[in-house]
């Protein structure tokens, strides 16, 4: 496994690759690695001849410097993942590489309503922070295919739309949400989590399962009340959004008629640690 620390060391990689007519798969990541991204790395060596992965933690997309700060940085321990799940190469830049000219006057995205509900509606910047990064890193990288976590529906769809915006010509993988035993879904986070709130946030996706049936019986509207409810009378749990919503515009629906695939979102603060997810209704 190559591990690049600059841009240049990541340039020779690449080019090597493509000069022997490699197909090039990658996985951006911010680190603290967990079966969640490996199965990324797993689904790019599958498809892909190499596989690219990048560990950075992008300032410009906290609006919250706390997360920031907190973020888990565990750097030696996912360079050994990655190599043991056969990663060819790692680029791990510095601050100053992904943005030599500062962090101030950077470029602006319009995502219009996309950016505008949910995610972009509780953390204003965020996304715009995302494509930042993310369209400095395809550049860097030049892969055929890049693979997201569904977990972060919100984020995919940004970037689908990002890659539209820009004429990448890169194809954008999403992969299946990979969860623990009890139904949490893997995050970077959880290890934030205390004993007694790790386990009190199993019920997040424990109400989306539950809701997911209910659904066949009931109102979009009684759904929503239902997990809002249900989630915020667990101690440790304080729903920040819920909503319905079809999944290209991410618009709420008010009818299981709306939209032929239908995706519920949740972000729950977990005590200090804020944790989303979702579940599909209709597909």
């Amino acid at each position: 496994m190559i591990i690049c620390t600059n841009k240049n060391a990541l340039f020779q990689a690449i080019d090597k690759c493509k000069a022997q007519g490699k197909t090039i798969g990658f996985v951006p990541t911010m680190g603290a690695l967990h079966a969640g991204h490996i199965s990324l790395i797993n689904r790019s060596t599958a498809e892909c001849d190499t596989t690219v992965a990048s560990i950075f933690v992008n300032p410009v997309q906290f609006n919250n410097p706390n997360d920031l700060q907190t973020y888990p940085r565990t750097l030696e321990t996912d360079l050994a993942l990655l190599e043991t799940n056969n990663c060819d190469i790692v680029f791990v830049p510095q601050v100053e590489d992904m943005y030599p000219e500062g962090m101030q006057n950077l470029e602006h995205y319009n995502f219009g309503t996309l950016e505008t509900v949910m995610e972009g509606a509780f953390r204003p910047g965020h996304f715009n922070g995302v494509a930042i990064v993310v369209k400095r890193l395809f550049d860097l990288v030049q892969a055929d295919k890049a693979f997201f976590g569904d977990k972060d529906f919100q984020q995919v769809a940004i970037v689908k739309q990002l890659v539209q915006q820009c004429t990448i010509p890169i194809q954008i993988i999403p992969c299946p949400i990979v969860r623990e035993s009890d139904g949490l879904a893997m995050s970077s986070r959880n290890v934030r989590l205390t004993a007694d709130e790790r386990i009190q946030a199993a019920q997040i996706s424990q109400t989306l399962f539950a809701a997911q049936k209910m659904a066949k019986t009931h109102s979009v509207q009684e759904v929503k009340n239902f997990v809002i409810q249900t989630i915020n009378a667990v101690p440790a749990l304080e729903v920040e959004y819920f909503d319905i919503v079809d999944d290209t515009y991410l618009q709420s629906v008010q009818s299981w008629d709306d939209a032929e695939r239908i995706v519920g979102c949740v972000a729950v603060n977990v005590g200090a640690v804020r944790l989303i997810d979702n579940v599909v209704f209709l597909s």
